[in-house]
């Protein structure tokens, strides 16, 4: 957001109103989990560990505080999750296999692509199917943008409608979409 807000402030009405999956799961964590287990908000402290070094700028933004506290607490990037786990000595071949803990159940396939680049696109594009066709979407084929490493496109045609579709992996990326952009280039639906 910031990145745009900067450089494509013309683009800021276009973006999507919803947070970033993390943030999501935070607001949750400190609002429906907190009630659920009856735990002051105060009392949880969320770390998200994400590729993104964005992310941690996100995290700070006043307007992503659903409950009175920051949604996410803390951002850890990955590598350094991975430099603290070494620094720790912790040799994963070595620990006691465990299971994850489930506190919501499971709701869909969907929710596993979250994370990946291109992942809430490719959500939204078979919820979208699902709703207006009443079929299911396997897979999005994304084909790479000639003459531009890191960015993707799809065209679906979805009841009766072409649905043109766009993902940039990373800020260099985004930037050559959205001056793509810029000069005409038009896509209903845009993930960086």
């Amino acid at each position: 957001i910031k990145f745009c807000e900067h450089n494509y402030p013309e683009f800021l009405d276009n973006l999507s109103s919803c947070k970033s999956p993390h943030e999501m799961f935070g607001a949750v964590l400190k609002s429906y989990y907190a009630e659920k287990m009856n735990i002051d908000p105060s009392k949880i402290f969320v770390v998200s560990v994400m590729p993104c070094t964005a992310k941690k700028f996100e995290a700070k933004r006043p307007e992503l505080s659903s409950t009175g506290y920051p949604d996410v607490d803390v951002v850890l990037t990955t590598r350094e999750l991975a430099r603290m786990i070494r620094e720790a000595g912790i040799d994963f071949t070595e620990l006691p296999e465990r299971h994850f803990d489930d506190p919501m159940g499971e709701a869909s396939g969907a929710a596993v692509i979250f994370g990946a680049t291109g992942g809430v696109m490719e959500a939204a594009l078979r919820y979208l199917v699902e709703l207006l066709e009443g079929k299911t979407l396997e897979k999005v084929e994304f084909e790479a943008v000639r003459g531009v490493d890191g960015v993707k496109e799809a065209t679906l045609q979805v009841a009766g409608m072409t649905v043109r579709a766009a993902v940039a992996h990373g800020t260099g990326n985004a930037r050559k979409l959205l001056e793509k952009m810029r000069n005409g280039e038009q896509y209903h639906f845009v993930e960086v």
